[in-house]
């Protein structure tokens, strides 16, 4: 029992075991938050089917999730408190400074760091050791472990059921990757009598394990689960994750031959470059669309009429509606219509950036200008005299902007003279919470944590970067994401930089609030995206009635400073290890700069 007191922190959610791992017992809430507190042994949990689907169902509850929940049957808290991932991108910024609230108390002040007080502990946008994904990983690895002893399990379902608790792993270990770089390698469940020394993997062992995962567990996966099954892992899903994280390996601060930080090491990059490593990502998205073609299924949800109100119901009801034709990989949190509750009673405290706003183009297709105006605006930017929008469709399903419905169903109280106004940016976020327009209204929601645009647009940026330029293929993807919205084909021509570029930007416009900017801007190096000044409105009723007013005006604003725009670091790139968790020395070695 080597270190095991010492790591049982660390993995306190994966290591709860005090006997033997098959005198593992479960407590009568039937794998509740201590599931070993005593009730039936392993051989009983998978004495049935149904009895061992509760094991691997429990390994599902331990997914990510990106929206705000609170603490919730022994889930930690969420990331930065009840904030969003978004507020330490330029995507969005919050005001809210409660002690839970990460961003303002650890990231804009820049006092993050390997030693958080108590009063901050656990409002990091990640902290190793007090996470879900070894709890999904353990979870995952006793029913990979017991399956085969569950007598009225069909070998095929056998086979797809395990391969699901691959996948899970594989979901797991990515966030792990995402946010530390290289890890532990669990694989399989642990028994305490065991050596408790787990040295950190370096990042090319865990990319290639995530990939061997997903590779063995691909061919047991249906393509796609309909009706009751929606929701359990696909192939779709495990091809379009393999994409991710190989694009994720061959992006440049990883996969290049300048350390991304001066204490880089192979636990956090490569340490040379290889464009072959493109070519890995470029193979994994032909081979997610050789399937598709061969498959069908999925497909991006189209607008059932050619208008902004059809375009804005289909690009809404693609991230959100469960069942739908483009979520590849969806995590639940039940079925509670309350379970965000929280989130949204504390969103107005943060909003977008202007920004953010800035980069969706007028509806014809146009850029926004950078220069424009807005103090004496030569058009509207949001509505006209009608009240018709005059931006692209995504835009208002991602942002409240002034003169939207708010989700109460009054005009949004972005304005200075609203009586409910709080200092904001300007805007709110509307993307996952909707306003009352909507039917979708208090339903419960589903976190799309892969959707097919993403693959569609990480294939294509595969194709540009090992290409040196994109192709036709390249162009017919980010196209296909752009005229679903309404918005006309991308300009013919460009250069590799400015295909880059534009893609990167259709990403934020797409996947915004769904947890990707602040990836992409990761693994792309944008240093410059991180200390850029960011901006809001100050937004001006004019005419009407303080609740209903006929028009707005606008000053542009700029928001409070960030510690990065003056003491910027890329060890900002990824997380901190807690320095405890490497005090306890097994096998935890910090992350650069930390």
């Amino acid at each position: 029992m080597k270190h095991y007191l010492s790591i049982i922190t660390a993995f306190a959610a994966m290591l709860l075991l005090q006997v033997s791992c098959y005198d593992l017992r479960f407590g009568d809430a039937f794998l509740g938050e201590h599931p070993e507190s005593s009730g039936a042994t392993l051989d009983t949990m998978f004495s049935s089917t149904s009895n061992a689907d509760r094991v691997l169902t429990k390994a599902y509850s331990y997914l990510p999730y990106g929206l705000p929940t609170g603490k919730d049957n022994g889930h930690a808290y969420d990331k930065l408190g009840l904030n969003i991932l978004e507020s330490i991108s330029d995507l969005n910024y919050s005001r809210r400074n409660n002690p839970s609230d990460g961003p303002v108390n650890l990231y804009y002040n820049g006092t993050y760091g390997s030693n958080i007080g108590s009063d901050y502990r656990g409002t990091e946008a990640y902290r190793f050791g007090e996470e879900n994904e070894y709890s999904a990983i353990r979870y995952a690895w006793i029913y990979i472990e017991n399956a085969d002893r569950v007598p009225d399990l069909s070998s095929m379902d056998r086979q797809r059921k395990v391969a699901e608790a691959k996948m899970v792993i594989a979901i797991a270990y990515s966030e792990l990757l995402r946010y530390m770089g290289g890890v532990p390698l669990l694989k399989h469940s642990i028994d305490p009598n065991e050596d408790m020394t787990f040295p950190r993997a370096t990042f090319s062992e865990t990319v290639d394990y995530i990939v061997q995962l997903l590779d063995e567990a691909a061919p047991y996966l249906n393509w796609k689960n309909d009706g009751t099954e929606n929701g359990r892992m696909t192939k779709a899903g495990a091809l379009g994750l393999k994409l991710r994280i190989l694009l994720w390996a061959a992006s440049p601060t990883f996969n290049s031959d300048t350390p991304w930080h001066p204490e880089a090491d192979e636990y956090t990059c490569y340490g040379n470059y290889d464009v072959e490593r493109w070519k890995r990502a470029m193979d994994a998205g032909e081979a997610f669309f050789t399937e598709l073609d061969a498959n069908g299924r999925y497909q991006l949800t189209q607008a059932s009429e050619a208008t902004h109100k059809g375009y804005r119901a289909a690009f809404r009801s693609a991230y959100y509606d469960r069942g739908g034709t483009e979520v590849l990989i969806s995590t639940r949190r039940g079925y509670n219509s309350d379970i965000l509750d929280n989130f949204l009673t504390e969103a107005k405290y943060s909003g977008p950036t202007l920004n953010y706003v800035n980069m969706f183009s007028w509806d014809d297709g146009t850029d926004f200008p950078e220069d424009f105006d807005w103090e004496n605006p030569s058009r509207q930017p949001f509505y006209d005299a009608d009240g018709n929008p005059t931006r692209e469709p995504r835009l208002y399903e991602t942002c409240a902007v002034p003169g939207d419905t708010w989700r109460d169903g009054s005009v949004a109280p972005v304005y200075t003279n609203h009586p409910s106004y709080t200092v904001g940016t300007g805007f709110f976020q509307m993307k996952f919470i909707l306003n009352q327009d909507s039917d979708r209204e208090g339903k419960p929601v589903q976190w799309p944590y892969l959707r097919l645009p993403e693959v569609m647009l990480s294939y294509a940026e595969a194709i540009n970067e090992y290409n040196g330029g994109p192709d036709a293929t390249a162009y017919e993807q980010i196209n296909a994401v752009r005229n679903r919205v309404g918005l006309p084909d991308l300009q013919a021509g460009l250069g590799q930089k400015e295909f880059r570029e534009a893609l990167l930007r259709e990403r934020a416009l797409e996947l915004g609030y769904e947890e990707v900017r602040w990836f992409d801007l990761v693994r792309w190096g944008r240093s410059e995206d991180f200390t850029k000044k960011l901006y809001g409105l100050q937004v001006t009723g004019v005419g009407g009635t303080t609740t209903n007013p006929v028009s707005y005006t606008f000053i542009r604003t700029e928001l409070a400073t960030r510690n990065w725009a003056t003491y910027w670091d890329t060890k900002w790139y990824l997380a901190a290890f807690p320095q405890t968790e490497v005090d306890k020395d097994y096998g935890i070695v910090q992350n650069p700069g930390w």
